[in-house]
């Protein structure tokens, strides 16, 4: 079949689906429409569709234009056949050229911190190489992989993972595997040359994933698209995924018993964690999570905090194909609320996420923490103290 017949015909099954959308509309209308006291529809006095208002913010402005391109409609009034449609996607979602046009379309750029600066110049820049792989880390299908967020010095924090919460198991069908997720952290950042060290602990522990991209906070999120893009490639089996910082304490036998009581139907779409809703940017300069008006506008739409959340293998599929649609956000855990909302899905809050820690007169009784997924923050020394008291046959709560 021709390009040319391939878009009469998708043409025409767009403008049939119209059709019945319409006539569902009307025969709803028919039965739902208030009526005055002789039976006639009252019309609304005020107008019924508003025109809506362009945004002004540079990154609700790149998202709409993204829009747009995904819009298999506005592709065909544009000439463009699907495949040239993700070609052209393609190419401006992943340009790794600094994009000088960003300077004068926002005002105010000269005045932002240099951190927005370096984030909106290399905005859709996602082309950053693997440069340390664990190919063989999902050889097994793992039922739980868990993907933990540090950086480079971290090397105890990662140790006392590996000794507590996040030991792998091969036990059955519970296969348990871990990675950590790392960038790199150059010398002009401040940060000492590592890499011999580093390359020592991947060769010993086979659990390092390491991009060729800047470990800032802002790059977070690229952490994130990088990391799904290696589950849809390295790890598309597995069952569950939890994806947490470096000083949470997680308790992996409380997740682990969880998810074997889920149905399949809620385990499909499964994402859970400390979530958040009616929340927005901070436009407070000091705050770490500052963001400037010029930047972005608007609320945030609910999202889990990035301490820790917990999903199925089957959503970070459809995240990572998502993820295309939905413009780098300098928040991570805001991004992955976005990129949910694209699919029309909403993380699910769990009491037993406490992104927040727990009150501090619980801290220390070892009770606490039995019917709880996951705590922030902890030290790598209480993360070891906490797991072993956990292991102990005889605790009785």
């Amino acid at each position: 079949m021709s390009v040319g017949r391939r878009r009469l015909k998708l043409l025409g099954i767009l403008m049939m689906v119209n059709v019945f959308i319409y006539l569902i509309v009307e025969v709803s209308k028919s039965s739902s429409q208030e009526k005055n006291a002789k039976g006639e529809v009252i019309l609304p006095s005020g107008k019924f569709w508003r025109k809506p208002i362009p945004p002004k913010a540079y990154w609700n402005k790149e998202q709409e234009k993204l829009n747009k391109r995904h819009n298999p409609i506005l592709s065909l009034l544009a000439n463009m056949t699907v495949e040239e449609n993700l070609i052209s996607n393609a190419s401006v979602l992943n340009s790794c050229e600094p994009d000088a046009s960003v300077t004068s379309a926002i005002k105010d750029f000269e005045s932002l911190p240099d951190r927005f600066k370096d984030y909106l110049l290399y905005l859709r820049c996602r082309n950053y190489s693997l440069l340390v792989d664990q190919p063989n880390k999902c050889k097994r299908k793992p039922f739980l992989l868990l993907a933990i967020k540090s950086l480079t010095p971290h090397f105890d924090r990662r140790q006392a993972i590996r000794e507590s919460w996040g030991k792998e198991t091969n036990g059955g069908n519970q296969t348990v595997v871990r990675v950590f997720l790392l960038g790199q952290t150059p010398p002009e950042d401040n940060f000492p040359d590592l890499s011999d060290m580093l390359k020592f602990e991947s060769e010993h522990h086979q659990d390092i994933l390491l991009w060729n991209y800047r470990d800032t906070f802002f790059n977070l999120t690229l952490k994130e698209v990088l990391f799904l893009k290696w589950v849809s490639t390295s790890c598309p089996e597995a069952q569950f995924i939890f994806k947490g910082d470096d000083d949470v304490f997680v308790n992996t036998h409380q997740i682990l018993d969880y998810l074997n009581s889920l149905t399949k139907d809620k385990a499909k779409d499964l994402f859970i964690g400390d979530v958040i809703k009616d929340a927005g940017p901070h436009r407070e300069k000091k705050l770490k999570y500052y963001i400037p008006e010029s930047v972005y506008e608007g609320p945030y739409p609910p999202y889990a905090g990035g301490g820790g959340f917990l999903y199925s293998g089957h959503l970070a599929l459809r995240l990572n194909n998502i993820s295309e649609q939905v413009l780098l956000y300098p928040i991570d855990d805001v991004y992955t609320g976005m990129c949910l909302q694209k699919l029309g899905l909403a993380p699910e809050k769990h009491k037993g996420f406490k992104t927040f820690d727990i009150e501090e007169k619980h801290r220390n009784n070892i009770c606490s923490y039995t019917n709880l997924m996951l705590v922030h923050s902890r030290k790598p020394q209480e993360m070891i103290k906490i797991w072993s008291q956990l292991q102990d046959p005889h605790l009785n709560c």
